[in-house]
């Protein structure tokens, strides 16, 4: 028995390692160019998630937020999200839900409950997937493109897909941060659960006294970057129209597009006329 908890124990540790959390990270942003979702014109994306992600707030009608629910749920397995990421989103949204019934009931509260409460859970959860579904499907350029062509600024176009751009380098420097941490501490013993537990809460407080020596490190980096474009013009490039005109003509709507779009549309609609039958 005690040969079994100590092999559990060793596999759910080595699952939750920081080098497994970082391939997580980096396979939500750049792995997924190869499917169906990444394909999509970035414009239509982007159009899409504005629907799904602000017209659920507005709306309390429980069929159109089930069968909103249900499309960015399959567009989230097409987009092949990472596990990490399906896995921290269900213990958010469906944790945070549980406490609210919790309390509900604590304060005197009923059975009566859980209706909105499913209700404010189908509207998180719905646009939570909107937003992963682009998020992993864009990268930093199809989305600046996407945002430059609905009228952005370059510069907070670019300040936007920079900041996925870094997300590597970010990564990088924390690895560099947590072994310079490694290399001078001293990590408590591991064999058993306890140890584990232990070693656990260690390598949290080691995350977080990361904190600052990452951001100063990343705040040079930046700096370096921004020098590098002064240099290279990027000043001027910003706001000359023939440089945006070349950066959008490789944006095109293809068949693919308006056929996600006419899915998407027929969905809703049918959602729209489930909730008014009913």
């Amino acid at each position: 028995m005690e040969n079994i908890m100590s092999k559990l124990s060793e596999n759910l540790f080595d699952k939750f390692s920081r080098d497994f959390l970082r391939n997580q990270v980096l396979k939500n942003a750049y792995g997924n160019d190869d499917t169906i979702i990444a394909a999509l014109d970035p414009r239509i994306l982007i159009a899409w998630y504005l629907f799904f992600g602000v017209v659920p707030w507005f709306v309390s009608d429980l069929p159109f937020l089930l069968g909103s629910f249900l499309l960015v749920m399959v567009t989230t397995l097409l987009a092949r999200v990472a596990g990490l990421v399906l896995f921290l989103f269900a213990l958010g949204v469906f944790s945070q839900t549980g406490y609210l019934f919790l309390a509900t009931l604590l304060f005197g509260g009923n059975a009566s409950a859980i209706a909105p409460l499913l209700t404010l859970t189908l509207k998180v959860a719905t646009i939570s997937l909107a937003s992963v579904t682009v998020f992993s499907g864009l990268d930093p350029d199809r989305l600046s493109n996407g945002l430059m062509w609905y009228g952005c600024p370059e510069r907070l176009s670019f300040s936007i897909s920079y900041a996925y751009r870094m997300l590597p380098m970010l990564m990088e420097e924390f690895q560099n941060v947590l072994l310079s941490y490694r290399l001078r501490g001293n990590p408590p013993a591991h064999d058993t659960l306890t140890g584990k537990v232990r070693y656990l809460i260690y390598q949290v407080k080691t995350i977080m006294e990361s904190f600052y020596p990452l951001m100063l490190n990343t705040a040079k980096r930046s700096r370096t970057t921004v020098e590098a474009l002064e240099l290279r013009g990027y000043r001027y490039a910003a706001v000359n129209k023939a440089v945006k005109k070349l950066k959008l003509s490789a944006l095109k709507v293809t068949d693919n597009d308006l056929l996600f779009l006419a899915i998407s549309a027929l969905w809703v609609a049918l959602s729209v006329l489930v909730s008014t039958l009913l």
